[in-house]
C-alpha cells in the first residue's frame, strides 16, 4: 500500500506500533462505532458517546437493540451523570441536553478517542467545570458474558470540587423481537432485584418466536468505587429516574440530585418496569488534581447472578486494569498470528485491523453491530466457507475439522442447508417454510478445501466420510418431502433407513455436477434464488448466472487436476461414489449432448428420481482417470460456450462477459441505446478460473477502467442500469451508488484485484486494493476507524463496518498473492509479486505466518531495487542454512519435510534474496 497522500485526511492517527489509535474529536463524527467481543458469547458495540448494544444473542439483549441511526438519535447509553455541587449536572459520556446543546458552539468539550485490540477509550473535558472524565471498555477476554467500564474523573481546576456520580444505564433484558412487538407488555414480566453492588433483572417470562417460556436469563448492571467500595444506592425503574417529562438526556433524579429510590443493601424489589442500571454513588469531594475511579459491570448470566464470585472477580479499579491488559494480550496475540512489515508503517498496522476482521465476524455473525440490525444471529452457508478463508491463515489448526463439519451440510439434490446451528456441523430444517437456493453456494466449499489442501497435502482428507443434510425440501426446493419424518434427525438415509455417508470428494463433485445440468434457455446455470449477490433474487424462473458458470467450470477443472494429483501421490486409481451420481457422470455411460438445454434438464431430472430425498445405498468403484475425463470435458465445454456465446463486443473496442440473463430471458450486460450495463462480478470470476482466455484479459481490464472505475468511490459493482430492474432483483431498488447498486463493494473490488494478481496483472491489481486502501483510510469521507468496510457509497462514506467478508479476501490476498506465500499440495511455493513502494528503505519486505504448522518470517531482499517482473529468487536460507532450490514455472518450491523438521513452537526466519533476471 502507499501511505496516504494527505495525512490530515486520515483523522484518527497510530500511536505505536501495535494497532493503538487515536482520533481527535470523534464525537463529531457520526456512524461511528466500535466492536467489543469475548469467545463467550458477549457482543457489544460503543461509540464516542457510549451508545451501543450489549448482548449475547438475538434473545438477550441487556440494552435495547439499535440501528445505526440510534447512535445519534436515541437517548439511551451507557451514561455516567455528576452533579457539580454549585455548578449543575454533566454527563462524563457527553450525552445531556445541556451538552448536546453546546455542540455546535464556542462550549463544546475537547473530546479524544483511543482505541487498541479490543478497548475503546474517550477522554473528555469540561473547561467550564474544570472537570474531565476518561471512560474505557473492554469486554474481558473469556467466556463470561461480562462487559466492564471504567470511569474515571478529574479535577483540573484550582479549588476543591464535591461531586454526586450516578451510572445510567437502560436495561432492556429480553429479545430484539420484544422492541416493537409489546414493548410495554413485556416490561411487565420484569422483576428487579437490587442488591449491595446494584441492579439485576430477571424476566418471569421471555416472549419470542419460541413461545412463552418461564425465563431463567438474568441481566444486571453493578458498580463499585476503586477498589471495592459499594454504592449509595439505586434507581432501578426508569420512570422515576428521568420523572414526569424528563428524559434520559436530562433526568429529574439527578438534575434535582435527588436521594436514591433504594437503599444499597435493603433488597428491596421492584416489579412490572422498564429497568434501569441506576446506581448512585457516595459523594466525593475532590482537591485540584485528584482523581477517583468507579468501574461498572454489566452481565448476562443463564441464572440469578452470583454476586460474590462477579464483584470479587470484576469488581475493582485493579481488577479493572490487569484485566485490560490480559485482554490486549490476547487480542494482539490473534492478529499478530500475520505481521506485514513493508515500506509503509501505517499499512502494515491497518492490516493488523482487516486481520481481526474474519475473527469478529466468525463471533457476531452477520448481526448484533449497529448497521447489520438483521438476521437473529449465526452466518450463511457462503460465510462458513469463506470465512476459514481467513482461518486457515490464522488459526489453521481448526480448519480441518470446520471444512469437515460444513461438509454435513450439503444435500444429496447438490443444494444446502441455509439454517445453519449455534454448534459447529450443526444445520437445523427448515422452519420458516422459505424454498430457496443461492446458485453459488455450491461453488465455494471446493475453492476453500483446495486452498486447504494446497496448504496441508491432506489428500487423505478427501477420502474422509461425512453425512449429508436432509430437510423436507428436495430437487433443489422445486418440490417437498410430505412423507419425511424429522423425527428421524435431519440425516439423509438409505431406503433401508440406514445414515448414509459419503467422502468429501463424494461431495465436492455433487455440488459442482448438478449445477451443470440446471440451466436456462441460454444454457447457463439458472441464477435460482440468487447468487453471491443476494440482491439478484427476481430471476428464478428464467434469469441465468454466467458469471458464476465460469466458476464452476473452473472447480470442475481443477477438480479433474487434483484427482490427477491424488492418483499420481497415492496411487490412488478407484473412486466410489453413490451409483445415484454415476448418472451425473455421463460421458461415463451415455454422453449427453451439452448444446442440448432439453437433454440437461432430462439427464438432472433422472438423476432427482434416482435420490428422491434418499439413497439405495449402493456405491459404484470408478475409475479415477475416467471420473477426471467427464469433468475435464465439462469444463472445456464451459469455457468454449462463454467465450463464444457471453463475450460482449464493445463499440469502442475489446469486450467483457455478460454476467446475467433476467427474467424476461434478456442478456443483462452490453451497450444499449441508454446507457452501457456491465458487472465488476461478471468480470471477476471469468478472470480468476480458466474461462477467460489470455488475450481476453486485457481488454476486460480496459472495459473495468472505462466503465465501472469512479475516481471518487473506487470500482463500482456495475454501471448505472436505470429502473428498478424487478426481472432481475432487488438490488436496483437501491439507489444508484448505494450497496448493491452500483456502489464500490469491497468484496467483489477485492476480488477483482485477487484475480488480475493471479493472471500476472501485478500492477493493475496493486492499483485496485490501493484505492480501496485510500477510500478507507480517508476518515474526512470515509468516517470510520481503520478497517475495510461492506461497501463504500456515493459519497464516500464506509458502510457495515468490521462484519465483512472481504477481509478473509484481502488478508488472503496479501499473503498468496502479494507476497507469494503459497501452498503446493503441502509443498510451500515462494512466487512474490511485490512492487517498489512495497519494500522499505533498504529492499526489505517481510511477512510473519504459519505454514506447516510452523510460524515463519519470510524476508524477502531486493537489494537491487528490481522492478516486479525484473527480479527472480536466486537464494533460500532458512535459519541461515542454503536451501536446496526446486525451481518450477511460478517460483520456487520447498519441501514441506524441510520445514516440519524446524523445531516447533518457535518462529523460524527465511530469507529469500531477489535478483535482476527472469
Amino acid at each position: 500500500m502507499n501511505k496516504v497522500k494527505d495525512k490530515s485526511k486520515r483523522g484518527w492517527e497510530f500511536t505505536g506500533d501495535k494497532g493503538d489509535f487515536r482520533l481527535q474529536k470523534a464525537d463529531r463524527s457520526s456512524y461511528l462505532y466500535f466492536p467489543l467481543v469475548n469467545e463467550g458469547g458477549m457482543m457489544s458495540s460503543v461509540s464516542p458517546k457510549l451508545h451501543g448494544q450489549t448482548t449475547s444473542g438475538h434473545n438477550t439483549f441487556l440494552t435495547p437493540p439499535i440501528s445505526v441511526e440510534d447512535l445519534h438519535n436515541s437517548r439511551a447509553s451507557r451514561n455516567f451523570w455528576i452533579h457539580v455541587e454549585g455548578k449543575g449536572t454533566w454527563s462524563a459520556a457527553g450525552n445531556s441536553a445541556r451538552q448536546n446543546a453546546d455542540f455546535y458552539t464556542e462550549d463544546a468539550e475537547e473530546v479524544e478517542l483511543e482505541a487498541g485490540f479490543l478497548w475503546h477509550r474517550v477522554s473528555r473535558s469540561s473547561k467550564e467545570l474544570n472537570l474531565s472524565s476518561q471512560i474505557t471498555s473492554f469486554v474481558p477476554c473469556g467466556n463470561d458474558k461480562v462487559e466492564l467500564m471504567k470511569v474515571v474523573l478529574t479535577n483540573n481546576g484550582e479549588t476543591q470540587q464535591t461531586l454526586t456520580p450516578t451510572a445510567a444505564i437502560p436495561l432492556y433484558a429480553r429479545s430484539a423481537d420484544d422492541l416493537r412487538d409489546h414493548r410495554h407488555v413485556t416490561s411487565l414480566l420484569h422483576r428487579i432485584f437490587t442488591s449491595d453492588y446494584g441492579i439485576e433483572v430477571q424476566p418471569a417470562l421471555s416472549f419470542d418466536e419460541r413461545g412463552h417460556r418461564v425465563n431463567h436469563t438474568s441481566y444486571g448492571v453493578f458498580g463499585v468505587e476503586g477498589d471495592g467500595n459499594t454504592p449509595e444506592g439505586f434507581f432501578p425503574v426508569q420512570e422515576e429516574f428521568i420523572g414526569e417529562g424528563g428524559s434520559l438526556d436530562w433526568p429529574e433524579a439527578v438534575v434535582v440530585n435527588r436521594a436514591p429510590d433504594i437503599i444499597a443493601g435493603t433488597g428491596v424489589h421492584r416489579e412490572g418496569y422498564e429497568a434501569l442500571g441506576g446506581i448512585r454513588f457516595t459523594t466525593v469531594t475532590l482537591m485540584p488534581g485528584e482523581s477517583v475511579s468507579y468501574v461498572v459491570i454489566m452481565a448476562i448470566e443463564d441464572q440469578r447472578m452470583d454476586l460474590e464470585a462477579l464483584i470479587g472477580k470484576y469488581g475493582s479499579s485493579s481488577s479493572f486494569d490487569r484485566l485490560l491488559e490480559e485482554n490486549k494480550a490476547f487480542w494482539s496475540e490473534k492478529v499478530n498470528t500475520v505481521q506485514f512489515k513493508t515500506g509503509d508503517a501505517d499499512a502494515d498496522q491497518w492490516m493488523k485491523w482487516v486481520t481481526l476482521q474474519p475473527v469478529l465476524r466468525r463471533l457476531y455473525g452477520n448481526s448484533f453491530l449497529p448497521y447489520h440490525d438483521y438476521g437473529r444471529g449465526g452466518r450463511g452457508w457462503r460465510d462458513l466457507w469463506q470465512d476459514c478463508l481467513a482461518l486457515l491463515i490464522m488459526e489453521p489448526a481448526e480448519v480441518r475439522n470446520l471444512l469437515f463439519d460444513n461438509y454435513a451440510g450439503v444435500r444429496i439434490d447438490g443444494s444446502n442447508a441455509t439454517i445453519i446451528g449455534q454448534h459447529p456441523g450443526e444445520f437445523i430444517a427448515d422452519r420458516n417454510n422459505i424454498p430457496r437456493v443461492w446458485m453459488d453456494h455450491g461453488a465455494w466449499p471446493f475453492m476453500t478445501t483446495m486452498l486447504y489442501l494446497n496448504h496441508s497435502g491432506d489428500m487423505e482428507f478427501l477420502n474422509q466420510e461425512q453425512g449429508y443434510f436432509r430437510d423436507t425440501f428436495m430437487s433443489r426446493c422445486r418440490e417437498r418431502d410430505h412423507s419425511l419424518d424429522l423425527k428421524e434427525g435431519s440425516v439423509l438415509r438409505t431406503a433401508s433407513g440406514d445414515i448414509y455417508k459419503g467422502t468429501i470428494l463424494e461431495h465436492i463433485l455433487l455440488q459442482n455436477l448438478v449445477p451443470f445440468f440446471n440451466v436456462g434457455e441460454h444454457n447457463n446455470i439458472k441464477l435460482e434464488g440468487a447468487d453471491w449477490n443476494d440482491g439478484l433474487d427476481m430471476g428464478a424462473d428464467r434469469g441465468e448466472s454466467v458469471t458464476f458458470t465460469s466458476f464452476y467450470g473452473s472447480n470442475l477443472m481443477d477438480i479433474s487436476l487434483l484427482l490427477r494429483d491424488l492418483k499420481e501421490r497415492t496411487g490412488q486409481k478407484i473412486i466410489e461414489v453413490a451409483e445415484e451420481i454415476t448418472i451425473l457422470l455421463d460421458t461415463m455411460s451415455e454422453k449427453v449432448d451439452y448444446e442440448s438445454i432439453s437433454g440437461k434438464i432430462a439427464l438432472l431430472n433422472r438423476f432427482y428420481a434416482s435420490a428422491p430425498n434418499k439413497v439405495s445405498g449402493v456405491k459404484a468403484s470408478l475409475d479415477i482417470d475416467q471420473v477426471a475425463d467427464d469433468l475435464a470435458q465439462k469444463a472445456e465445454w464451459i469455457f468454449n460456450h462463454l467465450r463464444q456465446n457471453e463475450w460482449v463486443e464493445s463499440e469502442e473496442g475489446g469486450g467483457w462477459f455478460n454476467g446475467y440473463y433476467n427474467n424476461d430471458g434478456e442478456r443483462v450486460e452490453g451497450e444499449f441505446a441508454e446507457g452501457v450495463r456491465m458487472t465488476l462480478t461478471g468480470q471477476v470470476f471469468p478472470l480468476m478460473g480458466h474461462a477467460a482466455s489470455e488475450d481476453q484479459v486485457p481488454q476486460i481490464i480496459a472495459a473495468v477502467e472505462r466503465n465501472l472505475l469512479d475516481e471518487k468511490i473506487g470500482y463500482r459493482l456495475n454501471s448505472q442500469f436505470g429502473g428498478i430492474q424487478q426481472n432481475l432483483g432487488r438490488a436496483f431498488g437501491f439507489a444508484f451508488g448505494h450497496k448493491e447498486n452500483g456502489a464500490m463493494f469491497s468484496h467483489m473490488t477485492i476480488m477483482y484485484g485477487n484475480a488480475l494478481y493471479k493472471r500476472g496483472y501485478v500492477n493493475e491489481g496493486r492499483k485496485v486494493l490501493e484505492s480501496l486502501y485510500q477510500l478507507s483510510t480517508d476518515f474526512e469521507v470515509s468516517h470510520m476507524y481503520p478497517g475495510i468496510p461492506e461497501y463504500i457509497n456515493e459519497s464516500g462514506r464506509g458502510m457495515y463496518t468490521y462484519l465483512t467478508g472481504s477481509a478473509s479476501w484481502l488478508l488472503l490476498t496479501m499473503v498468496t498473492e502479494v507476497f507469494g506465500i503459497k501452498g503446493k499440495l503441502g509443498d510451500l511455493l515462494l512466487e512474490p509479486k511485490l512492487v517498489g513502494p512495497q519494500f522499505d528503505a533498504e529492499g526489505k519486505a517481510s511477512i510473519k505466518t504459519m505454514f506447516a504448522d510452523r510460524e515463519l518470517e519470510v524476508l524477502y531482499k531486493n537489494t537491487e531495487g528490481s522492478a516486479y517482473g525484473e527480479y527472480q529468487i536466486s537464494s533460500v536460507l532458512i535459519n541461515g542454512a542454503q536451501v536446496t532450490l526446486q525451481r518450477v514455472s511460478e517460483g520456487v518450491l520447498i519441501a514441506r519435510a524441510e520445514l516440519t523438521s524446524l523445531q516447533a513452537g518457535q518462529c523460524h526466519l527465511i530469507e529469500v534474496e531477489l535478483v535482476k533476471g527472469k
